[in-house]
């Protein structure tokens, strides 16, 4: 706790992280006081299958002793922005009007690796967005292929999980 306390205690007075109190101790942000708005957010991940892997993703959909590969890792995202409060210790929890995965699969480069891109947008009516909700989504679905694809190759590479857009709040963001 001290080790924690110390590296806190680090930070720039400048720096206005909102989930550091005045002593530099972690908090939940309050969002009592704000106003329930509509919020989105869409979150992208890039998996890169090894050629193995990128031979039976271009034969077809590819299945695993756990079911139908990419239908599963859609459902787990799903299931991951539902529990992210449950992972992430100050998110709040939110209800979610909608989330939905969409994967996209890129043609392997001549005996080189495959990527499939993974897209994650989560809406909600909150007094907070749903950027975490998005990118846990994207992260878990990305995870679930390494999971379901390791047993042909552990050389699953998954990169540039990041946020693409957000609506709602005080700020829109999109990515340049």
């Amino acid at each position: 706790y001290s080790l924690l306390t110390t590296r806190y205690s680090l930070l720039p007075p400048t720096m206005d992280l909102t989930h550091l109190d005045a002593r530099n101790q972690p908090q939940m942000v309050d969002v009592g006081a704000k106003t329930v708005t509509a919020r989105t957010a869409h979150a992208v991940v890039t998996v890169s299958l090894p050629p193995e892997l990128a031979r039976l993703i271009a034969s077809s959909e590819i299945q695993s002793k756990k079911g139908p590969v990419f239908q599963t890792a859609i459902l787990a995202g799903i299931m991951g922005a539902k529990k992210t409060s449950d992972l992430i210790p100050l998110c709040h929890p939110l209800p979610l009007d909608d989330c939905k995965l969409e994967i996209e699969t890129r043609p392997p480069a001549p005996g080189g690796s495959a990527d499939v891109v993974i897209h994650a947008r989560v809406s909600t009516h909150g007094k907070t967005g749903v950027e975490m909700e998005a990118l846990t989504a994207a992260s878990i679905a990305a995870l679930t292929l390494y999971d379901m694809g390791k047993a042909v190759s552990h050389g699953i590479v998954i990169r540039d999980l990041r946020l693409l857009e957000k609506t709602g709040g005080k700020n829109d963001y999109r990515a340049s």
